[in-house]
């Protein structure tokens, strides 16, 4: 769905399109998010039963659960080449139904070996869908005029929370993971296709060149990517670590400690879905460097925390700073430049390697000194967000009322 840039190097035009469309559009992208996340909140509630299912260590489970983000990684390139191929919308429709199905394979799993050839097609999935969709994300928000990336990735989060919330309900009522993901799969998937009905159908010119299969993120993506490295690596550390932190550091009883992981998340969530207004109303850059300067009085609060109550509100603070950066990162990455699947599937390469190696990192820098290290280190990268938000300061294209601005991208009734 790239287009082309203009005769003076500037991002091309974008072709208006009426606003009870584009509202429609909007929440039907929005919709796309939430379903994303609830696949992911559904499978993580169900991770115990797979492991007793299959039998395997804490180990293996540790080396299975790198597959996801491998076969992301991966696939993400193709996302846009896809795209071109079949269009937006039914691109969409397949990559997210693919998504939403692949959640039943890792309960189907008899083993190790099944596991993680599984695993690396859901991860796959995820990635390429992920990719579809914020590129669908941008171009809607372009054409609206006004932020909301920051609101589609708050669905996201609402998603996985309401995923979680079944999936936990299912265990607790003692059901086979099998029949549970197999029965939020067929959902999900009438659910998704019904949405991708309403997202703007976006075309590509026959003359266009489509983007190649495989190719390395251009020089935009990468510095783009860097910020939101720091704040993946920050929310990974404050969902994967909080609970230990609160419990080996300070003492914490295990429901209290788990509460804080709850916490963070819905911290998370209710931040993304209000960001857009803040984003409208500060910009991205003094927006990020805001919530730069908020992550890192969180970690600086965990690092000296001496009670529970102070470490608390220190992630609490951490996911708050952190929760527009990913959806601003990939905003700006799909206006760096003429290939905007390209520049997100690369933005999103480099986020998915950073939660991969968040929680190892954290665990590795706390086996050779402490927690309070590793929490010092998150501070450090929180404070990068400060210094490097003026890196999302790019352009949106402009509308117009003259001849299709991005070339190639057709709005299909």
């Amino acid at each position: 769905m790239a287009g082309t840039g203009t005769p003076d190097g500037s991002l091309p035009l974008v072709p208006p399109l009426p606003r009870g469309r584009l509202r429609r559009a909007r929440w039907a992208v929005a919709l796309v998010f939430l379903i994303h996340g609830s696949v992911t909140g559904n499978f993580a509630t169900r991770i115990p039963w797979i492991q007793d299912h299959t039998g395997i260590s804490p180990g293996q489970l540790g080396l299975a659960l790198a597959f996801p983000a491998i076969g992301a990684s991966l696939a993400m390139p193709l996302a846009g080449r896809i795209s071109h191929r079949f269009g937006a919308r039914t691109a969409l429709r397949g990559l997210l139904a693919l998504w939403t199905l692949s959640l039943v394979l890792p309960a189907l799993s008899p083993g190790l070996y099944a596991l993680c050839p599984a695993l690396l097609v859901y991860g796959a999935a995820s990635g390429t869908a992920d990719v579809a969709m914020n590129a669908l994300g941008v171009e809607t928000e372009d054409r609206l005029g006004r932020p909301i990336m920051s609101g589609l990735h708050g669905m996201w989060s609402a998603g996985a929370l309401l995923g979680s919330a079944a999936g936990t309900l299912a265990a607790h009522a003692g059901w086979d993971a099998r029949l549970h993901l197999a029965g939020a799969a067929l959902v999900l998937t009438l659910l998704g296709v019904a949405a991708c009905q309403g997202v703007l159908d976006l075309r590509s010119a026959p003359e266009e060149h489509p983007p190649p299969r495989f190719a390395l993120p251009p020089k935009s993506a990468v510095i783009i990517g860097a910020i939101g490295f720091c704040a993946v690596f920050a929310e990974g550390a404050g969902l994967d670590w909080s609970a230990v932190y609160l419990r080996d550091r300070l003492g914490t009883d295990a429901g209290l400690a788990a509460a804080s992981t709850t916490a963070f998340s819905c911290t998370m969530a209710a931040a993304r879905l209000a960001g857009d207004k803040v984003v409208a109303r500060f910009g991205a850059v003094r927006t990020v460097r805001a919530g730069g300067v908020l992550a890192a009085a969180g970690g600086l609060l965990i690092v000296a925390a001496r009670h529970p109550v102070t470490a608390m509100a220190g992630f609490g603070l951490i996911g708050l700073g952190i929760a527009v950066v990913v959806p601003l990162a990939f905003a700006a990455a799909g206006r760096s430049g003429p290939a905007p699947s390209q520049a997100i599937a690369g933005v999103a390469t480099i986020t998915y390697t950073s939660g991969l190696i968040a929680p190892s990192a954290i665990g590795g820098i706390a086996q050779a000194s402490s927690l309070t290290v590793s929490f010092a280190l998150v501070t450090a990268l929180a404070c990068g967000l400060v210094v490097g938000a003026r890196v999302l300061a790019v352009p949106a294209r402009r509308a117009s009322g003259g001849a299709p601005a991005v070339a190639g991208d057709l709005e299909r009734s």
